[in-house]
């Protein structure tokens, strides 16, 4: 059973599944389902049409689920869904999608420090680290393992590569390809993300490839679609240098150099 504070506020029709612990002047709506052994801690206020997993923490003054900043909403159902393990620390704020039945998403085993926005139509993966005051615009995009730095600014529609890390108070306006290192304003790419790569366990030889992929990126003469097409070549039987090469080629707002 849920245990909810006397001074909590909670929707008859919203849904607390068993151990759920709503603190002190919360307020909780009635379009709101929260999973097993979720806490909030205290004033926090979750909205909309919103849905948050299994043992998150959602720390004092953490919003989730208002109404999009988008001046184009028009109504709907639009929404908010945040997986499993997640903190959201002090005065973070996620904002529901912009269009009926769209949602904003954050993944699994994110931490999310505090005064960190996350806008409508974002799409965060797992094990994210936004770190305190980072900021992003709608439908940006951050894929697993991202590490965005405190004070960051990312422009709307950016994708974030998998494992990348961005520097702090970094000002990001294009896309960040996935394994590097960015930082400054403006924002380039330094090197791959060695630490972040050691620690997920990538090898050492993946590491010198996507090393290796760097260099044609970015300190050869080539083209981004010629150095995709060596990057093929080169590397057929390395999955994170296929990634990395999906990543340029899709990319629609031209990548951070």
């Amino acid at each position: 059973m849920a245990e909810v504070h006397a001074t909590a506020i909670v929707d008859s029709r919203a849904s607390l599944d068993r151990d759920v612990v709503v603190g002190p002047y919360c307020v909780v709506g009635p379009d709101v389902s929260i999973g097993a052994g979720t806490r909030l801690i205290a004033s926090v206020h979750v909205s909309g049409h919103t849905t948050i997993g299994e043992a998150c923490t959602l720390f004092p003054f953490a919003s989730v689920g208002g109404q999009t900043q988008d001046l184009k909403y028009k109504g709907g159902a639009p929404g908010v869904v945040i997986g499993s393990r997640n903190t959201l620390r002090e005065y973070v704020t996620v904002n529901a999608a912009t269009a009926d039945g769209d949602m904003t998403r954050i993944g699994d085993d994110c931490h999310i420090m505090a005064y960190a926005h996350v806008a409508h139509d974002c799409q965060v993966g797992n094990r994210v680290i936004i770190a305190n005051a980072g900021t992003l615009a709608g439908h940006v995009v951050l894929e697993d393992q991202v590490i965005i730095g405190g004070l960051c600014g990312i422009h709307q529609f950016i994708r974030v590569g998998r494992l990348s890390i961005t520097g702090g108070c970094s000002k990001i306006v294009k896309d960040v390809p996935p394994f590097m290192m960015a930082d400054g304003n403006p924002l380039k790419v330094h090197t791959i993300n060695k630490v972040g790569l050691e620690r997920a366990g990538i090898s050492e030889s993946v590491q010198a490839a996507l090393k290796q992929a760097y260099k044609l990126i970015y300190r050869s003469s080539l083209t981004v679609r010629d150095a995709v097409a060596a990057l093929r070549a080169d590397y057929p039987q390395v999955p994170e240098v296929a990634a990395l090469a999906d990543f340029l080629e899709s990319s629609e707002r031209g990548i951070t150099r």
